[in-house]
This record gives C-alpha cells, structure tokens and sequence, in this order.
C-alpha cells in the first residue's frame, strides 16, 4: 500500500511539475506583489534524506552497539495564477526509521506524514491581497504505528495508513502576499476523522476523539491556517506553519457504560505548529532542523502502560512533562535537493 500511495503522490508532482510555466520566478514574485494581472505557475520545493550512523565496540562508557537511522522529507508546493484566480496547493511527506542492534535491527518508526492542502480563491479587492477562497486539507501516514515504550509493542498497531485519517473542507476568506504569506480563516469548516474499528473498539473511550466501534467523527467549527515561507540567504530558508481548529458540535465523551472519560466544550482547541528551517552547506548537503507541536484534546496521554499481567506500569519518557501535547523534532545532516 505504501508503495502505491508513494508512487501516486511521485507522479502527481512530476506531472504537475512537467506542465509548469517556465518564466523568470523574479518576474513572477514582482507580479505577484503587486498584484499585477498574470497567467503563470509557480512550484517549487526541497527534498532532503539523511543518514545517522553508529558502531561501538568493546566502549567503556556503553551505548548502542550498532544504529542507523534513515530519515526522509518532501516539502512541495504548486500555485496556478490566472487572472483573479489563484490555485495553491502544498505537499508534506515525511518517513523515518531507526534499526538498532539491541531489537535485532527491527526497524522503529520516527516519522511518518502525508500531509496535503489545495486551496482555491478569487481576489476581492486586488489591492489588498484578499481572497475569497475553498480550502481543502488531508492528513494521514503511510505505514502502521507502534508504542515502542511496551514491551509488547510488536504484537498490537496503534494506528496506520488511513486510521486515522483526517479530511478537512472550508470556505473562508485569504490573505495572501506573494508566494510567502498566507492567512486563511474560515467560520464553517467541516473536519472528518475516519479510522478502522479494530483500533476504536480497543479501549471503550475510542481513539482518535471516534466513539467505541465507531468508524467515523463529524466536526464543524471555525479554522484557521497561517503559513510562511522564506528564503533568508541564498544558503538558509525557513518555513512555519500555524493551523488552529475550534469545534462547534464538541461534547462530553462517553464509553460504553455511560461514564464521561472525556471532557469537551468550544475551548478545547486543535492546534497544530509545524517549523522548518535549512541550512544548504554545499550544493547537495544540508542540515536541517524541524519541530512539529500538536494539541487535541481527542487524543489523551497517559503516563502509564498495562504489561502483559495486566500491571499498570508508569512510562519513562524524556519529554512527559508535555502532557497532552504531541511532539516530534528533528535535527538532520544530509543529502538536500531544491527544485
């Protein structure tokens, strides 16, 4: 399955890619800005792999006697420009695996994103870079997921491609201001999460903010999505992204007996905070340092785990005093390819 969707999401960009416009991005970007009548495409984005290796032998202070890890990031974006017509669509892929000798070299998930947006607008007031626009968004990931803090982690999946997966479609007003600013705020925006039932039929509260052996959740509420892209140097480029999500059909969650396992009101927000920045040391080499921070109060954290006893087993985890939030940080030395 992964290989398909990899091979899909490849050609759409290489199809989209192949049709583009080549007329000079300087040109484009003064058209832009001023908001200047224009038929043009504009697409661009950054590959990166990278490889972390490590052997020890006889090493007094101890460590992992062999590691490697793999990551990987595709960040592309593709906007049509047509008159008082502007299509952006942006494409997030990421996929990282960790082997280590102590596990038998299984390989440990620690990435794992497939995150789409195309947005489609008309300008209201061309002097002021203001769009009224329809914005549909899709997250999910390729392959399935494991808590490696379980001993028993191997023998159950806590998510994979499609569960959950999350579809969002908004209309909404835009600011836009060339190809580096965009502010969309919407007061309807529909969310759909979907998921299999084996994992919302696990525990009775459900997963993913779905009820007990339910395959889907309904939301409507009011959405916000900024983003900013830069390129600060012609070595160093930075880009940030800010989505938050307010619910307003929110309510107590319940399990199958009844009892309130979750609280909910309009103030329990999604809220999603995702930096990318660049370093370009050499015409292919780049580091690279991401940070992802996530907020939904659908997805609870416990500090505990049951053992195959059923003994409740307090986790041990660097990062717990985060709480509910989700976090993911990269930091990565590797190959990098710009187009």
């Amino acid at each position: 399955m992964m290989r398909r969707v990899l091979l899909a999401l490849t050609a759409f960009l290489l199809t989209e890619f192949s049709y583009a416009q080549h007329i000079p991005g300087d040109e484009i970007k003064k058209d832009i800005e001023t908001n200047k009548d224009t038929v043009a495409w504009i697409h661009g984005g950054t590959f990166h792999l990278g490889f972390d290796e490590g052997l020890l032998h006889n090493w007094s202070s101890g460590g992992e006697i062999a590691s490697l890890t793999v990551n990987s990031r595709l960040s592309g974006s593709l906007t049509h420009l047509m008159h008082n017509k502007v299509w952006a669509n942006n494409l997030d892929l990421a996929y990282s695996l960790y082997y280590a000798y102590s596990n038998g070299f299984k390989p440990h998930k620690m990435d794992d994103r497939i995150d789409y947006t195309s947005k489609y607008g008309f300008h209201l007031d061309s002097s002021k870079g203001m769009y009224i626009s329809g914005l549909f968004n899709f997250k999910s990931q390729f392959t399935q997921g494991r808590d490696y803090t379980n001993p028993s982690w191997d023998t159950f999946s806590t998510s994979k491609f499609l569960s959950p997966a999350y579809f969002t479609l908004a209309p909404g007003l835009e600011y836009r201001k060339g190809t580096e600013i965009s502010i969309f705020l919407s007061p309807a925006a529909a969310r759909l999460t979907v998921a299999d039932k084996y994992y919302t039929s696990r525990t009775p509260s459900g997963a993913f903010g779905i009820d007990y052996n339910k395959t889907s959740r309904f939301q409507l509420g009011a959405y916000f999505s900024g983003r900013y892209q830069v390129k600060l140097s012609k070595i160093l480029y930075f880009k940030t992204r800010l989505d938050i999500y307010a619910d307003y059909l929110a309510k107590d969650q319940k399990d199958t007996l009844g009892n309130v396992v979750r609280k909910h009101s309009i103030g329990d927000l999604y809220v999603l905070v995702d930096s990318y920045f660049s370093w370009k040391m050499s015409k292919f080499i780049s580091l690279t340092l991401g940070a992802t921070l996530i907020y939904d109060n659908s997805i609870p954290y416990s500090d505990k785990y049951v053992d195959k006893i059923g003994n409740s087993v307090n986790k041990n985890e660097p990062a717990m005093g985060l709480g509910w939030w989700q976090m993911k940080q990269l930091w990565a030395l590797g190959l990098d390819y710009k187009f």
